[in-house]
C-alpha cells in the first residue's frame, strides 16, 4: 500500500489535476491520496476573511472569485452529464455554508482563531471532493480520525489517539482513497484545527505511519529536493538521496519541498518517503531513506536558508557561572508559543544568542526583558533587543562528520568574499552548520557555498572588465573563445557580468554574450562615471567578483582601494596604481592580504612575461633580490631595433605607434616614465622602498620635446633624425647596440640608454621584446634570465587572463 500527497500547485490547474488522475491510476497496488487545497486557495481564503473581518465589502468579489475557480475546475475535468451535476451541487452546497460564515464576519467584524480555522478548512475539503470524484475513489473525511489536542497556545497532533483512529477508519482499505490534507479537529472540543501551513504532507506522513505503507510519496512542483534554491543558484541539481537527518536538517532550514513534521513518523517506520514532480513524472526525483547507497559522495548535500531571521542576545557578566539562566530563557519563550531554531552561546557564558523569525522578535524581547526585569535593574545583564533583517544559512550533509576543515573551508570562503558572521551554531551530530548573516548578503553566501563546495557544476568567477581598447578587447576574445574549453576540461566558468569603456557601462548577474560585446554595450550601456562603476560593482555584492582594469586611467587606479575593502578582486594592466606612492602601494596589498583577496598585475611589466610572479617566487622561498637589469620597454626596444640608415628616429617612432607597442601619446614611452613605472614596481615587489622621484633619468630626447601639444612633438620630431643618424653610424662601426636599461643595484635606481657591445646579454634582444637579468644571492655568478614578448595588446591580454586564471587557482 502507498500514500500519495498532491500539494495546491499539483491540483492548481485542469492540466495538472488531470495529470494527478494519471499517476493515481498508473498504481497498481491499494493507493491512499491525500490533497492540499487548489493552488492559492488558501491564501484567497485568509485574505478573504480579513477583508471581511474590516468590513470591506469588496470581500465578496474575492468570494465570487473563489467560487468561480472551483467551478470552472468542475466543468473543465469532469464531462458533461449526472456526475457533473452532482458534484456542482455538493461542492454549491460547500460553497452557500463559506458564504455564510463570510457574511456572518462582515456583519460582526470579528475573526477568532477558531472560525479563522473553520474557513481554511473548505480549502481542502473542496479539492479532495472534485479529486474523488475525478479518479473514482472513496472519499474520507479526515477531520474525523486526525485529532489535536491544545498545548502552548498551539494545537498539536494527538499522535495515539490518531493512529487508533486511522487503523479503525481504513481497516478496509479501498483500491482508492481520498483524503483531505492539513484539516483537523480538537480531540475534546470538536473544533476545525489544521496542522499548519503544509500541514497536507504532515497528513500523509500520519496515515502512512500508521498502515505502514509501503511507500510515502510527496507530489509537487520540483524534481524533489535540490542542492540549493533554484531561484537564487541557477546551476542547483536534484539530490537523487538523503537520509531521514539530512532531509529533516534541509526542511527546518527553510527548504519548502516537505513540510517538517513530516519525516518524523515515517522515520520511525523506517518508511520511504519520494518526492516527485507532477509536472514531469518521468524524472526520478528524491528518495529520503534510513542510509544512502554512496557513503561516499559529497561532504555536504544541500543549502538551505531563512530569510526571516532576528537575532535575540542575552548577555551581561551576570550570566557568568550563574546556573539556570539557559533554562529561564528557554521556558518563557516557550511558554509564550515562541520557537527558537538557532542557540549560540560563548564559552564564557557571558551571552547566549537565540535566532528566531521576525514575527516573533519583538514578543520574545518583551517576555525575556520581563523575566530578567530584576537583573537588567541591578545591570547584570543588558537590556534584550533583536537585530532584525537577518538570513540563517545551513549547510547539511552527514558526511560532514569526523572530516576536517569543513568549517574552516565554510567561513573562510565566505571571509574572502567580505561576508561577516554574525553568529554560528554546529551540533555534535555534524550533520549542519548553521550562521546568521546580514540578509543582504544572503544570495551572495548561497552562492559562493555552493561554488566552493563543488554542488555546482562549475567554479565560477565573475568578471568586471574596464576598458575594451587593444588590451581590454583582446582579453575578452580571448576569454570568448577559451571558455567552453575551461568549462569543459577545467570545471571553470568565467562569467563576464560587467563591461565598462570611457563613457558607457553594462552589468547583469547572468553575463553577456561576449561575441557581439560592442554592440551590445553601444545598444544596452548606460552612461557611466567613476562613482557608477565602483557604486555598481560594489551594489551587485556578487560572488567570486573579479575587477579587471585594462585602461591606463588615474581615475580608474583610484577605485581600487573601494573594491578591494568589499572583496573584490583586482587585475590590473595599469600600472598607475603598482608605481604610486609607496604608501598607497602599501596599503593595497594590505587591504588584499586582510580581505583574502587578490590585488595581481603581473602585466605592469613584460607585458605576459612571469616576472612579477618569479620575483615573489624568490623573496618568499627566502632569496633576496640584489640587482636588477633590465630592457622593459618592449617599444624602446622595437624603435632602437628599427633605426637605420634607410629608417630615422622619427620614422620608427611612428611604427611603433602604428604597430601598436606605443602608448597612444608616445612621449610616454621616450619619456622615460613607462620603465620608470615599471622599474619601480620590480623594485617594491623586491623589498625596497622606492618612489618614482628617486630614479635617476638620463634621457635621449630633450625635455622641451614633451612639453605642448602631441601635435607639436611630432612636427619637432624630425629635428633629431640627424644627431641620431651620426651617433647610430659611429655605433654600428663599433658592432654595439642601443638599449633604454633600467637598473636597480643597492637600493639605488636609475635609468637611461646604453651602448651594449655583442658580449651583453641585451646586445641581441630583437624587436619589442623585454629581457630582465636578476642578481640573488641564490643567482649571483650566473644570474637568472627572463626574455621574450615584452609589447602589443596580445600577450598582455594573455598576462591579463593569466592573473585571473591563478585567481580561479586551477
Amino acid at each position: 500500500m502507498k500514500v500519495l500527497k498532491f500539494g495546491g500547485s499539483s491540483v492548481g490547474t485542469a492540466s495538472s489535476i488531470l495529470s494527478v488522475k494519471k499517476i493515481v491510476e498508473a498504481v497498481n497496488e491499494p493507493v491512499i491520496v491525500v490533497v492540499s487545497a487548489l493552488g492559492g486557495i488558501t491564501d484567497k481564503l485568509i485574505n478573504t476573511s480579513k477583508m471581511a473581518s474590516v468590513g470591506d465589502a469588496s470581500y465578496e468579489n474575492e468570494f465570487r472569485e473563489i467560487v468561480y475557480r472551483h467551478v470552472e475546475m468542475i466543468k473543465e475535468v469532469i464531462p458533461a452529464g449526472e456526475a457533473q451535476v452532482a458534484l456542482q451541487r455538493q461542492v454549491g452546497e460547500l460553497l452557500n455554508e463559506l458564504k455564510d460564515i463570510f457574511q456572518g464576519i462582515y456583519l460582526i467584524k470579528d475573526l477568532s482563531q477558531k472560525t479563522s480555522d473553520t474557513i481554511v478548512s473548505y480549502g481542502e475539503r473542496l479539492s479532495s471532493i472534485i479529486a474523488a470524484q475525478l479518479t473514482g475513489a472513496e472519499w474520507f473525511d479526515s477531520r474525523k480520525f486526525i485529532k489535536t489536542e491544545r498545548k502552548h497556545s498551539k494545537h498539536v497532533l494527538d499522535v495515539e489517539l490518531t493512529n487508533t483512529l486511522v487503523c479503525e477508519t481504513f481497516g478496509n482499505l479501498p483500491e482508492r482513497t481520498l483524503v483531505p490534507g492539513f484539516i483537523s479537529t480538537d480531540k475534546v472540543t470538536g473544533d476545525v484545527t489544521n496542522l499548519g501551513r503544509g500541514g497536507s504532507d504532515y497528513t500523509a506522513a500520519i496515515i502512512a505511519a500508521a498502515l505502514d505503507a509501503d511507500c510515502l510519496e510527496i507530489w509537487t512542483d520540483v524534481d524533489g529536493f535540490m542542492t540549493a534554491d533554484p531561484r537564487v543558484i541557477s546551476t542547483a541539481y536534484t539530490i537523487s538521496e538523503l537520509s531521514y537527518v539530512e532531509a529533516t536538517e534541509l526542511c527546518n532550514f527553510g527548504a519548502k519541498v516537505v513540510y517538517p513534521p513530516t519525516i518524523y513518523p515515517v522515520c520511525h517506520k523506517n518508511i520511504p518517503i519520494l518526492v516527485k514532480n507532477t509536472f514531469n513524472p518521468e524524472g526520478a526525483g528524491t528518495v529520503i531513506k534510513q542510509e544512502v547507497s554512496n557513503p561516499e559522495c559529497k561532504a555536504i548535500k544541500g543549502i538551505s536558508s531563512i530569510n526571516d531571521t532576528s537575532l535575540i542576545t542575552v548577555q551581561g557578566l551576570g550570566m557568568v557561572g550563574v546556573i539556570g539562566v539557559n533554562y529561564r530563557i528557554f521556558k518563557a519563550l516557550a511558554k509564550n508559543g515562541i520557537s527558537v531554531f538557532l542557540v549560540s552561546q560563548a564559552s564564557s557564558e557571558n551571552s547566549t544568542s537565540i535566532g528566531v523569525r521576525n514575527a516573533d522578535a519583538d514578543l520574545a524581547c518583551e517576555v525575556l526583558n520581563e523575566e530578567f526585569a530584576k537583573e537588567i535593574e541591578m545591570g547584570e545583564i543588558s537590556p534584550i533587543q533583536a537585530e532584525k533583517n537577518l538570513a540563517t544559512v545551513a549547510i547539511v550533509g552527514e558526511n560532514m562528520k569526523h572530516t576536517p576543515g569543513i568549517a574552516g573551508k565554510l567561513f573562510g570562503t565566505l571571509g574572502r568574499n567580505g561576508i561577516n558572521v554574525i553568529a554560528c551554531a554546529q551540533g555534535a551530530s555534524e550533520t549542519n552548520i548553521s550562521f546568521v548573516i546580514d540578509s543582504r548578503s544572503l544570495r551572495k553566501s548561497l552562492n559562493v557555498i555552493h561554488d566552493s563546495f563543488f554542488l555546482s557544476e562549475y567554479q565560477v568567477l565573475n568578471l568586471f572588465i574596464c576598458g575594451i581598447g587593444t588590451v581590454g578587447g583582446s582579453l575578452i576574445e580571448q576569454i570568448h573563445c577559451q571558455r567552453q574549453k575551461l568549462m569543459q576540461e577545467n570545471g571553470l566558468q568565467l562569467n563576464v557580468v560587467g563591461i565598462a569603456d570611457a563613457s558607457k557601462a553594462m552589468f547583469g548577474r547572468e553575463g553577456f554574450d561576449l561575441g557581439n560585446f560592442r554592440e551590445e554595450l553601444k545598444k544596452k550601456g548606460k552612461d557611466s562615471s567613476l562613482e557608477i562603476l565602483r557604486d555598481e560593482i560594489i551594489g551587485m555584492n556578487i560572488f567570486n567578483s573579479v575587477f579587471v582594469d585594462c585602461t591606463a586611467s588615474a581615475g580608474v587606479a583610484s577605485l581600487y582601494k573601494d573594491l578591494l575593502q568589499h572583496n573584490v578582486s583586482v587585475v590590473a594592466a595599469n600600472k598607475i596604481a603598482a608605481s604610486s606612492e609607496y604608501d598607497n602601494y602599501r596599503e593595497l596589498k594590505q587591504i588584499a592580504r586582510q580581505r583574502g583577496v587578490k590585488y595581481l598585475f603581473e602585466t605592469n611589466v613584460g607585458a605576459g612575461l612571469p616576472i612579477i610572479n618569479t620575483i615573489n617566487d624568490l623573496i618568499h622561498s627566502g632569496d633576496k633580490i640584489l640587482k636588477i637589469e633590465a630592457v622593459l620597454s618592449g617599444t624602446l626596444n622595437y624603435i632602437f631595433n628599427k633605426i637605420s640608415a634607410d629608417i630615422p628616429f622619427s620614422k620608427t617612432i611612428k611604427m611603433a605607434q602604428e604597430e601598436r607597442y606605443s602608448e597612444p601619446d608616445p612621449r610616454i614611452d621616450l619619456s622615460g616614465k613607462d620603465v620608470i613605472r615599471k622599474l619601480v614596481i620590480l623594485a617594491r615587489e623586491a623589498g625596497y622602498r622606492l618612489e618614482q622621484s628617486d630614479v635617476e633619468k638620463n634621457l635621449f630626447v630633450p625635455d622641451d620635446f614633451f612639453e605642448g601639444s602631441l601635435e607639436d612633438f611630432w612636427k619637432k620630431v624630425p629635428s633629431l633624425d640627424a644627431d641620431f643618424e651620426a651617433r647610430r653610424k659611429v655605433l654600428e662601426a663599433e658592432n654595439k647596440h642601443w638599449r633604454f636599461v633600467a637598473k636597480l643595484e643597492n637600493g639605488k635606481a636609475s635609468v637611461g640608454l646604453q651602448e651594449v657591445g655583442s658580449n651583453h646579454p641585451f646586445y641581441g634582444l630583437e624587436g619589442s621584446n623585454n629581457i630582465i637579468l636578476l642578481t640573488t644571492e641564490r643567482y649571483k655568478e650566473y644570474p637568472m634570465m627572463i626574455q621574450g614578448y615584452g609589447a602589443g595588446a596580445g600577450v598582455t591580454a594573455a598576462g591579463v587572463f593569466a592573473d585571473i586564471m591563478s585567481i580561479a587557482n586551477v
